[in-house]
């Protein structure tokens, strides 16, 4: 059979066991060689009831002239732990292993080399081929011996296996062990042959059998182990060397472990019975100490109502609760028919209503001198324990609406921050007389706007200490009922646990029940033994109310201090379980608190509005400067930001009545620069204007991607002179001084929506209206000849067409940079309103379109007027050829400084092809033909002149008159 995986045997060099194997010697004389016995039956003779001796096996219970590990009485830490040392050593090595322990570093050896896997390199090379060679010849030529038992092992394998599947598993498994009480008994069932009266028939058959069984066992076994001795004799013959050396270990601890029984058996009537006996003696006094606890019980009851008034008046309202809860409960249940009690529930009943109204008055006085204290210089939560009681005891009476209390004192509140303010900065204002004027928004109103806005950052300010201070109240408040939430659902989940241990433990009888709390309060020798066992039987919960009720009563002698801690007990037991909010309660009392934040930051921004629009009503905001609508802007949103961090919603109402405000200011601002460019318009001459150093700089720093503007240069004495032309990316643009203004409105639009984004759609509207409106009213001037009326011009030339066209050229440059820097300002749901540039750029370019038609126009009526005169007769060149050409070198002068070059070659590309119509109509009605004639010759001269009158001017070397277009065909 298998050997136990303890019982191996394990080699010890150079003792005195043979082949090496080690054995504890039995007694104190030198180890002495026994002969080797032959291996005992396997199922030992039947119990005599003799005792063995233990002489001859490992025992820890004879051995008692050797110490070992096992006689030690204390354990190594204790023995190492000198109690002579007058201060225990801290760190865990000296504690454990005594003072002269010291941490040193272990230094390597410097004779022994460093060995890694490199130094095994050369050995595994050179083995690897000698190994792959071994393994190849033993697949390709295969033992004999091996090839003759394959044959063999295969037929009787089947059959073998057929024969030890009769042996029972428990034999077969590895870890079977004689020594193991279980497989000891499951071998050997001496159970069975047991008898009171001594041995039977039965039991004598029964023994048989189970020899006859075991020795069937063991013969099957015997054979197999035979056929496998067979064929591996040499080492089952090596492997029972050791196996004689493990059936007497087996035998000495079978021997061992029947002595040990025996004397637990005697352990059990010596040790045990004894103090058994004893139990029941303190359980018979228990029933005596019981009756005396009832009527201390009864003493602590007594005192409630003096302890409820103790407790109110150091308002300790939970803890009066609690205890008047207790109490009635303790009446119902431990005290229920007593005759000196019967008015003591009615009595509790109008005290706790009491308690009720006091709770109410009590949290509206607290509400009201908390919102009403200073808002500097004083921390943010009042009385902090003082309200968590009262929230306690509000929660625990279901006075929910507590929360209503607190909005109405905070609406108060807010008024009063607003008249505070507007007070104390009329005191330090002389210019107003508070008897005269008595309301406050006449007081804003007639201050002036840095004054007013000092007090809006001062309402402001406060407003935002206001909040933060409602805001620690309110969160006092909400961790107080989540406390309450999460106790009530750590006692449902109780109470589901306990009721499954209670349904698995109903075939327990009462008598066990009462008899483990009588032994778990001998254990904890105290009056509190209900606490020890309320979670796992919810049965004898009233013990809670009695223990407690006698700790009430005593600390009205020595002080309150178990009451003070009423609120831990609220959270922690379940006396007011019934009284206490649903979860669904508790969950919405937590959303009234966030929705009270928000009412407060709703509540601010209201009575801000009021300070705004009560200084808006005479109109003063719209008048504001830019700077300082600004500054007032950027104040509303930074206290609006500030508000929404701290409530964690948004709120609109401030938000409206500045965009209100930012409305009328848009407008007015609009109506400002539109009335200013319309006179600006007005007064324009139509002249090429110097270009100033100030707005070449404002030009540059928008090619730099800054689409603000500048802060004013002071003039120095290296100051720039102005320019002829603007450059822009390295483009010259002869511009009027409107033009330069007009650039400068609109940088002025395009600061206000940096500074106020959310005015960007009416800034927009507003700027592409004052675009159209420079557009029309440029071409009424110059087009419309509106100049010649308004300014007094004596006509429009070519030049002042030009100046326009290149002027709107300008602005229209300057469109998608404006486009560009709109659409980063507006929402993706506001990119339609950009299409307000597509329209206007449209328009400006129609507009120049009619210029360069206009200038065409001019010179088109020339040649018609011209022309009409041409005769074909000597002189040549002729003086009609001499007034076009005259006329052509006027308008290339009038214009080329003004236009590009591009421009200007695609201008008199145009007006050549009208000179071309009108000669070539003109030759036509002459009658002159390419006929080489007379009169031909004359036109060509005239044309050559004109081709090289034409080609002389700049950037108009390559123009050319197309002889073949002007000559009819010939006839």
């Amino acid at each position: 059979m298998a050997s136990s995986h303890s019982s191996s045997p394990v080699p010890r060099p150079g003792s005195g066991g043979r082949d090496g194997i080690y054995r504890k010697d039995r007694d104190p004389s030198p180890p002495r060689c026994r002969t080797i016995r032959s291996l005992p039956d396997v199922c030992p003779k039947e119990p005599t009831g003799e005792v063995r001796g233990l002489c001859n096996g490992p025992s820890v219970v004879a051995e008692h002239d050797r110490w070992t590990v096992l006689s030690s009485k204390v354990n190594l830490p204790a023995a190492l732990n000198d109690p002579r040392l007058a201060k225990r050593e801290s760190d865990f090595f000296t504690k454990t292993w005594g003072l002269d322990f010291a941490e040193t570093e272990v230094m390597p050896s410097f004779y022994l080399p460093n060995i890694t896997r490199e130094d095994f390199g050369p050995y595994l090379q050179e083995m690897a081929q000698r190994e792959r060679i071994h393994e190849r010849c033993k697949t390709i030529c295969p033992n004999k011996d091996d090839v003759d038992a394959v044959s063999s092992i295969t037929t009787n394998h089947d059959k073998s296996r057929a024969e030890l599947e009769q042996v029972p598993k428990i034999f077969m498994k590895p870890d079977f062990a004689l020594d193991d009480p279980a497989t000891f008994n499951n071998v050997l069932p001496w159970s069975h042959f047991n008898s009171a009266g001594g041995k039977s028939s039965r039991d004598v058959a029964s023994s048989k059998l189970l020899q006859e069984k075991l020795s069937h066992y063991l013969d099957v076994v015997e054979v197999s182990i035979a056929r496998q001795i067979s064929l591996r004799s040499e080492a089952f013959f090596h492997a029972m060397s050791s196996q004689h050396e493990l059936q007497d270990r087996l035998q000495e601890t079978q021997q061992a472990v029947a002595v040990l029984r025996g004397r637990t058996a005697a352990m059990d009537r010596v040790m045990c019975q004894g103090p058994l006996q004893a139990l029941r003696k303190a359980m018979t006094r228990n029933n005596c100490v019981k009756l005396h606890n009832k009527l201390k019980l009864m003493a602590a009851v007594h005192q409630t109502q003096p302890t409820v008034q103790l407790l109110l008046s150091t308002s300790e309202f939970v803890g009066a609760l609690e205890l008047i809860a207790t109490t009635k409960e303790v009446l119902q249940q431990e005290l229920q028919g007593i005759h000196s009690f019967r008015h003591l529930g009615s009595q509790l009943c109008e005290l706790e209503k009491l308690i009720d109204k006091m709770m109410v008055e009590d949290f509206s006085m607290y509400s009201r001198s908390d919102l009403s204290r200073s808002l500097k210089d004083e921390p943010q939560v009042l009385e902090k324990e003082r309200l968590e009681s009262l929230v306690f005891g509000l929660l625990r009476q279901r006075k929910l609406d507590f929360l209503d209390i607190y909005s109405d004192e905070m609406i108060l509140a807010a008024k009063a921050i607003v008249t505070q303010c507007v007070t104390d900065s009329v005191v330090h204002i002389e210019e107003i007389d508070t008897e005269v004027v008595i309301k406050q928004a006449d007081q804003m109103r007639l201050m002036t706007f840095p004054q007013w806005f000092e007090l809006l950052k001062n309402v402001f300010e406060c407003f935002l200490l206001f909040l933060q201070r409602i805001k620690a109240t309110l969160n006092i408040i909400r961790n107080v009922v989540v406390e309450v939430l999460n106790s009530n659902q750590k006692n449902r989940l109780l109470e589901q646990a306990s009721s499954g241990a209670s349904g698995q433990e109903t075939s327990q009888s009462p008598s066990v029940l009462q008899g483990e709390a009588e032994l778990a309060y001998l254990t904890h020798e105290g009056l509190f033994i209900s606490d020890a066992l309320n979670e796992a039987h919810s049965t004898v919960g009233s013990r809670i109310q009695q223990g407690r009720l006698e700790t009430a009563g005593s600390d009205l002698t020595s002080g309150t201090s178990e009451m003070s801690a009423s609120r831990e007990q609220i959270t922690e037991s379940g006396l007011g379980e019934n009284m206490m909010p649903t979860e669904l309660e508790l969950n919405r009392v937590v959303n009234n608190v966030q929705e009270l934040l928000y009412t407060a930051s709703d509540v601010s921004h209201d009575r801000c509005v009021k300070v705004l629009t009560a200084r808006a009503k005479d109109g003063s905001l719209e008048r504001l400067s830019s700077a300082e609508f600004v500054c007032l802007s950027q104040a509303v949103e930074g206290f609006v930001r500030d508000t929404e961090e701290l409530s964690g919603r948004r709120s609109v109402s401030l938000r409206g009545a500045l965009q209100s405000q930012a409305n009328r200011f848009v407008h007015r601002f609009h109506e400002e620069r539109k009335t200013k460019l319309s006179l600006l318009l007005d007064n324009e001459r139509w002249k090429q204007a110097e270009v100033p150093a100030e707005f070449q700089d404002l030009v540059n720093s928008i090619a730099d991607g800054k689409i603000t503007l500048p802060e004013r240069k002071t003039t120095g004495p290296d100051e720039k002179k102005p320019a002829e032309f603007l450059l822009v990316n390295g483009q010259k643009y002869a511009v009027v001084g409107t033009v330069l203004l007009l650039i400068r409105i609109f940088l002025e639009y395009c600061q206000c929506v940096n500074d106020i984004p959310s005015i960007a759609t009416d800034m927009l509207t507003r700027l592409s209206d004052l675009l159209k409106h420079f557009n029309s009213r440029s071409c009424q001037l110059v087009l419309g000849a509106g100049a010649l009326q308004v300014v007094g011009l004596k006509t429009i030339t070519t030049k002042n067409l030009a100046l326009a066209s290149r002027c709107l050229q300008l602005v229209v440059h300057y469109i998608p940079i404006i486009r560009a820097h709109f659409e980063t300002k507006l929402q993706p749901k506001q990119f339609s309103v950009l299409r307000h540039f597509d329209h206007i750029t449209k328009d400006y370019n129609d507009h120049i379109a009619e210029i360069s038609a206009k200038l065409v126009a001019i010179m088109d009526s020339l040649f018609e007027k011209v022309l009409s005169k041409y005769e074909v007769k000597a002189p040549m060149p002729s003086a009609c050829f001499r007034n076009v050409c005259k006329q052509m070198a006027k308008m290339h002068e009038a214009i080329y400084e003004l236009l590009p070059e591009e421009q200007t070659q695609m201008l008199f590309l145009r007006i050549n092809a009208s000179f071309k119509m009108h000669l070539k109509r003109q030759l036509a009605r002459l009658g002159v033909i390419n006929d080489g004639g007379p009169q031909h010759g004359l036109v060509v001269v005239d044309v050559a002149f004109y081709t090289e009158n034409i080609q002389a001017l700049k950037s108009l070397e390559r123009l050319d008159l197309n002889m073949a277009e002007i000559w009819e065909q010939k006839r």
